[in-house]
């Protein structure tokens, strides 16, 4: 349960983050989805709905996603489903229910750099940029390795190119958080090997990305597989332990390989 003191709606960008940074214990809401897990006291809600920011378009070079378009939409979206295998659609369905992804919007869950989202590990994949109200415009991978800082993430672009991509994840049941999640990707001779859930925020595995790149052996998909959970760290919490993590990266990672390969 969370309680606010003051509820605002900005009507420009300008405005929301004015208001976001005037006192410590203001705090950005979009669907509230994750806030209503938890328990905290907001001085002022800022409400980003007023900013027209839900939306997927289907631009020359990208696809860009407004910050407050919700998961539901990125899996229904015709655009999303029918570019890269699907594999930002298929990311997100299993993600507890409909109603949940009725409400939790993209900007709240790349900007929080939640450890188990499914949504980052797919776009990680992908050539995928952020846009931030005062950083400006970044790679995903270089914004999950920023500090945190007040900011207000805006855009997500995603370069169209022909990627082939598969998405695999391990849960305990269909609508739990995952154990682990995997997202695959292939341009050409160019793969990108991204690990989530491990339960840190999701990151590529840049050495087995870079062997699979340079020495493809379909007949040996286990020795990439091998090198993405060795670089990686992995750690235990309440759904799996770091070990056994470490061991279904090699069973993700090898099958979504596969996956990539037949999409051919």
């Amino acid at each position: 349960m969370f309680t606010i003191k003051e509820f605002v709606q900005p009507k420009t960008i300008e405005e929301a983050y004015s208001i976001l940074v005037s006192r410590r214990n203001n705090t950005l809401i979009g669907g509230s989805a994750f806030l209503r897990m938890g328990s905290k006291k907001i001085d002022t809600a800022v409400d980003l709905s007023k900013l027209e920011l839900n939306y997927i378009k289907n631009q020359d070079d990208y696809i860009e996603i407004g910050a407050f378009t919700s998961f539901r939409e990125i899996e229904t979206s015709p655009l999303l489903v029918n570019n890269f295998n699907g594999v930002i659609s298929n990311a997100v369905k299993n993600i507890i229910g409909v109603q949940f992804r009725n409400i939790v919007t993209v900007g709240a869950s790349v900007f929080s750099k939640y450890g188990f989202s499914d949504l980052i590990t797919a776009l990680l994949a992908l050539d995928t940029e952020v846009e931030l109200y005062k950083a400006g415009r970044m790679r995903l991978d270089e914004f999950l390795k920023r500090p945190y800082e007040r900011d207000i993430l805006t855009r997500v672009f995603i370069k169209k190119n022909q990627r082939q991509a598969s998405y695999q994840q391990l849960r305990n049941s269909v609508s739990d958080y995952p154990i682990l999640n995997v997202a695959v990707s292939r341009l050409e001779n160019q793969w990108i090997i991204a690990v989530g859930a491990r339960p840190q925020t999701a990151a590529i595995a840049r050495n087995a990305s870079e062997e699979l790149t340079n020495n493809l052996r379909v007949d040996d998909l286990e020795h990439y597989a091998n090198i993405a959970a060795k670089e990686l760290t992995f750690g235990t919490n309440e759904r799996g332990t770091a070990k056994y993590r470490q061991v279904m990266c090699k069973v993700l990672v090898r099958r979504a390989i596969m996956e990539v390969l037949q999409c051919e």
